[in-house]
């Protein structure tokens, strides 16, 4: 009976304790680390957002890049940090459903983070550049086909999904193009401009400006339905292969343990920030689609995606290279 008093007595304890932090939170600045180098799309996310939610939270949120390891570097940093609400993260899917599985990696993706929420999802597309000989999808693969390993592919990085995405193509239509990682999507883009790479697989925010300056042609959007941003342009599953579904989404994060109503409250914040004008107007320019959840939710996308992708990368063998 007494151990029972002072179990009970001590988590009464512990929940004033937190419902007291919660309520002094915050009381000093945010960081918002972003795995990625400065100017990319999730970049360019972090800091249209951090603004409005420093006004709501009424401290600074200050933007961190912490690139390397495919996203992982950037949320390892996420994941070491303490669970005070005090350090939080802005990252696309990849370190989370993709490269712990392909290499080992500093933290656990199931256990050390907890999501916050999803923010965007943004299109992913099969780009190639506007004066290559091929016009459609079916041209592409047939050449694969016709020459196995002639034709490559460049990505943002290997463990990206934009690396994944290629080998989901060259599974579901049995071809081989040969993976060629680089250091982001705008030297993959150069690449593909220049005539190195035969095609890639990018998020579609990351080339939008060379779509529209008609420096590159979109062949299918990797969607399970049409792109607002590119109306004319079919899926994948319209030409012929429904299995090549590689959306993306900007999701915020935070370090597992932190207490439930600190989760809620940037839950509720970067809700009302998403909400602002200027956010609003950023998301347009991104070719993003709004995309806000709940912590469960995104919970749920998150297990769905590491099942899925782990399925990819155990049947194709992809690595880190």
């Amino acid at each position: 009976m007494l151990t029972r008093l002072i179990s009970f007595a001590a988590a009464a304890l512990l929940t004033l304790v937190t419902t007291a932090f919660a309520q002094d939170y915050p009381s000093r600045p945010i960081r918002l680390i972003v795995p990625f180098a400065p100017g990319g799309p999730i970049d360019i996310l972090a800091r249209a957002i951090a603004p409005p939610m420093s006004e709501l939270l009424k401290q600074p949120v200050v933007v961190e890049n912490r690139a390397g390891g495919g996203g992982a570097t950037g949320v390892d940093a996420v994941a070491k940090s303490a669970p005070d609400g005090y350090t939080i993260g802005l990252t696309g899917p990849g370190a989370l459903v993709a490269v712990p599985y392909m290499t080992k990696v500093p933290y656990d993706a199931t256990k050390d983070v907890v999501p916050i929420a999803r923010v965007v999802r943004v299109n992913a597309v099969i780009l190639v550049r506007t004066d290559s000989e091929f016009k459609t999808l079916g041209d592409l693969v047939a050449a694969a086909r016709a020459s196995p390993g002639k034709l490559s592919y460049g990505s943002a990085g290997a463990g990206t999904i934009t690396h994944l995405a290629g080998e989901l193509l060259n599974m579901e239509a049995r071809i081989k193009l040969v993976h060629v990682p680089y250091r982001g999507a705008a030297p993959a883009s150069n690449d593909l401009l220049g005539g190195h790479i035969a095609t890639m697989l990018p998020d579609l925010p990351g080339v939008m400006g060379l779509i529209e300056s008609g420096k590159a042609r979109v062949l299918a959007v990797t969607s399970p339905t049409r792109s607002t941003f590119l109306k004319e342009t079919p899926t994948t599953a319209e030409a012929g292969y429904p299995g090549v579904v590689s959306d993306a989404w900007y999701g915020l994060i935070a370090p597992a343990g932190m207490p439930a109503e600190v989760l809620a409250k940037l839950n509720a914040v970067a809700a009302a920030a998403l909400k602002s004008p200027e956010v609003e107007a950023q998301i347009v320019k991104l070719s993003a689609i709004p995309a806000f959840n709940t912590p469960a939710e995104f919970a749920a996308l998150i297990a769905e995606e590491q099942a899925r992708w782990k399925r990819v990368i155990e049947a194709t063998g992809a690595k880190m290279e």
